[in-house]
């Protein structure tokens, strides 16, 4: 994904972006918006980014449990993440301790740079 298109689908209308900051300096962002348009639009979806620095603190879950009261606050009924990588087990974690459960698996779906095709997660909570 080039620079632009990074920008373009982080900052796309429709999408609110937060940060999360410690002294001043960024440790993790994330963005929400509606899964789909229309007729989906009542379910949110959201991705996460956390720095390799702030790993293990508890800004993930910070971040998480922001992200939900943030998509209660703006209406939404539920929140699908439609690739949770299967091998990111500190991931997969987190998301079921905040109230998501596997909805389904797609298997092969993601290209790790170092485990070659793995499973992706679709998981879901109702909000």
């Amino acid at each position: 994904m080039t620079r632009g298109q990074a920008l373009s689908y982080w900052f796309h209308e429709g999408t609110a972006t937060f940060v999360a900051e410690v002294a001043g300096k960024v440790i993790g962002t994330y963005i929400l918006k509606a899964n789909q348009p229309g007729l989906g639009s009542h379910v949110a979806n959201a991705s996460f980014m956390v720095s390799s620095l702030a790993r293990g603190h508890g800004a993930g879950r910070r971040m998480g449990e922001h992200c939900l009261e943030e998509a209660r606050k703006a209406g939404f009924l539920a929140m699908q993440f439609n690739i949770v990588i299967s091998t990111n087990e500190v991931a997969v974690r987190l998301w079921k301790q905040l109230g998501f459960e596997i909805v389904g698996t797609v298997p092969d779906a993601y290209r790790h740079s170092q485990l070659g095709l793995v499973d992706a997660h679709v998981m879901y909570c109702r909000l």
